[in-house]
């Protein structure tokens, strides 16, 4: 039986879910899709995967088939995923339907577009860019707007999107239904609820930072010569569609060509692609054309592709939350699914931060990196000679030159290296040899020009030559340092 016949929906969405073999709803589905039916604003959160897209769109279609005057805007965050919720429509309403779904992202040429917005679609999905733009020329009208859904808001946010979508809201009409799915809820999505939402009904399934149950997740510690060799024993080792996720769009290039050289199947996918080109990649992949896909994080939320098994980690997500939305691609619909994070040394932070997102009982916050300037200064006020904080510093940046009683050889390095009428130690580049050289008597170093007293600011060549003295009087000199009026 399918228990979809218990939200009492028409017969054409039945005969839409049926036909997509739809015949148990998800919790989130099944929570939501009724309260949204009832006209209710909703807020919902679940773990990627879950079934989100149906949960909005079934009520969504049901509106619509109601009252044949309203139109419905859904936004999402990236192309892929826009194209993916008008993918999902245009099914579950089936070639006769009525009614007309258009799709409307960047990266497309407007004049396509155009000519679906002529025909009246009542359904509209995009980006917030491109959904902006049309607005901005005319060529969209959103004053019928009935149902407005914001899909994945917290990504949309993180993109920046916030301006557009204000810019958005600002056109459609005070009376509508709004419904707001996001795998999190930060205080900027609560501040969106409230701005957007009237009275909403709350809808947590899982809610948080925890993956999915059915993903095996793994780690294995590498150095940066051993990462690609490890990533291919790993590939050997596993069967099925794989995902790679790395941190640049170069790195998605490079990584793709030498696991082609290696006979593997692949192919990459990053935000500096062309539209037409990322959805051919999507494509092939989706049709097994390519055993293997590496990404960008361009690909970390909204892509449904139920065959991908593994999803591999090369580069860890410079935010922890994207990291449950990158092993979300696998383990779809309570399938069985296994992800792997390749941790390099310099990757150890990034770690830390994801594994007390997961548990934050269980694992302690990593304490925010200093920067350079912060542990220079740090040796500074706890007299380390070298001006480094630590034993780790020093061997990062490496030592300084030191005289043959340990004094530094550089200003500011020292406790009481420079003051007036001391000496200080100064290796000659060129034969090796030290030298005891008197500071100035106002005390600033040799190393460093004095204020009109001739004092040179760098002492010798690296033939050993001494430098002309550059005077702060304006005074010209030549080469043998001689001055001129």
């Amino acid at each position: 039986m399918n228990k979809f016949q218990n939200f009492g929906l028409s017969s054409v969405l039945f005969e839409g879910l049926e036909r997509m073999a739809y015949t148990e709803p998800t919790p989130i589905q099944e929570q939501t899709i009724p309260l949204a039916l009832a006209g209710r604003d909703i807020l919902g959160s679940a773990q990627t995967g879950t079934g989100k897209t149906a949960a909005f769109m079934i009520p969504l279609i049901a509106q619509l088939l109601k009252d044949v005057q309203k139109t419905a805007l859904v936004l999402t965050p990236t192309r892929e995923l826009a194209a993916q919720v008008a993918t999902f429509t245009q099914k579950l309403l089936g070639r006769k339907s009525a009614i007309e779904t258009a799709l409307l992202i960047g990266g497309e040429p407007m004049g396509p577009q155009l000519y679906t917005l002529k025909k009246r679609p009542r359904i509209i999905v995009g980006t917030p860019g491109r959904i902006n733009d049309h607005i901005i020329r005319g060529s969209l009208s959103l004053n019928k707007t009935g149902v407005f859904v914001l899909d994945e808001a917290d990504r949309m946010l993180d993109m920046g999107f916030g301006i557009q979508i204000e810019a958005i809201a600002n056109h459609l009409p005070a009376e509508r239904q709004t419904l707001l799915f996001s795998a999190t809820l930060p205080a900027a999505i609560m501040r969106l609820t409230q701005t957007y939402l009237n009275n909403p009904a709350q809808v947590h399934i899982n809610a948080g930072h925890a993956p999915a149950t059915n993903i095996q997740q793994d780690m294995l510690n590498v150095t940066a010569e051993t990462k690609l060799p490890e990533l291919l024993k790993e590939l050997d080792k596993r069967s099925g569609s794989v995902i790679i996720f790395v941190k640049t769009k170069f790195g998605a290039e490079k990584l793709s060509r030498n696991l082609r050289d290696e006979g593997h199947s692949t192919d990459f996918l990053h935000g500096d692609l062309r539209q037409n080109r990322r959805s051919k990649v999507i494509k092939n992949f989706r049709e097994r054309k390519h055993r293997i896909m590496i990404a960008t994080d361009v690909a970390a939320r909204g892509l449904d592709i139920p065959h991908i098994e593994h999803v591999i980690n090369y580069d860890l997500p410079q935010c922890p939350e994207d990291y449950i939305h990158r092993i979300g691609r696998t383990a779809r619909a309570g399938a069985k699914g296994f992800s792997l994070c390749l941790i390099a040394p310099q990757d150890r932070r990034l770690w830390a931060a994801i594994q007390h997102m997961l548990d934050p009982k269980k694992n302690q916050r990593p304490a925010p990196e200093r920067s350079f300037g912060e542990r220079r200064r740090s040796g500074y006020r706890t007299g380390n000679r070298n001006g480094f904080s630590s034993q780790r510093d020093r061997a990062f940046f490496g030592e300084r030159d030191k005289g043959p009683n340990g004094s530094s050889n550089e200003r500011g390095a020292g406790n009481g290296d420079h003051r007036a009428g001391s000496n200080h130690q100064y290796r000659n580049r060129t034969s090796g040899a030290y030298e005891q050289r008197p500071h100035t008597n106002n005390g600033s170093s040799n190393y460093r020009a004095g204020k009109g007293n001739g004092q040179f600011s760098k002492n010798r060549r690296r033939d050993g030559a001494v430098r002309p003295a550059r005077f702060n009087t304006g005074d010209e000199i030549d080469n043998a340092g001689k001055t001129h009026a």
